[in-house]
């Protein structure tokens, strides 16, 4: 699934490039970008609505997760998940296989949890300010995503 992206071309340009080489470089960096845009909205918005009757500080716990979810997904790496190179500890391909369902888990959940708060907080309730809930979304968004990207944007080709 990782490379899914190799064989698009691009139209014929003279720079000659080697995507392959720069693209766990390219992969990191994109998801590090996404990941700090998505924690800086929600500071945005908890500095701009420090009240609790406008922002509520329970909200960040969904970032929280999903930060916790992101950590979780890339600590297990692909090989571990196939079996090529994890054969020993407690658990093994399996445990590895869980560690990653559970982090998906987290992930999706707190994805859905921010969309939950967006409209069950914000939009039905039409409150005048809608942005807390705008951020609490994209931050769990751009931190879902940056997951994404961090696990399937790179490649292990080059480490073995």
């Amino acid at each position: 699934m990782s490379g899914f992206l190799d064989g698009i071309r691009c139209g014929d340009c003279e720079c000659n490039v080697d995507w392959g080489e720069r693209r766990n470089t390219i992969a990191s960096i994109a998801a590090g970008v996404l990941f700090f845009t998505g924690w800086w909205i929600i500071i945005d918005a908890a500095v701009k609505y420090p009240d609790q009757g406008q922002f509520h500080h329970a909200y960040h716990t969904c970032g929280v997760i999903a930060t916790v979810a992101f950590l979780m997904i890339n600590a297990v790496s692909n090989g571990q998940v196939r079996g090529d190179s994890y054969s020993e500890g407690c658990l093994g391909q399996t445990g590895a296989r869980v560690w990653l369902f559970i982090g998906f888990m987290l992930a999706f959940g707190s994805l859905i949890a921010s969309m939950w708060i967006l409209f069950g907080g914000f939009v039905v309730p039409q409150k005048p300010a809608v942005y807390p809930g705008i951020a609490v979304f994209f931050q769990n968004a751009f931190i879902f995503f940056g997951g994404l990207v961090f696990k399937f944007g790179r490649t292990e080709d080059l480490w073995q």
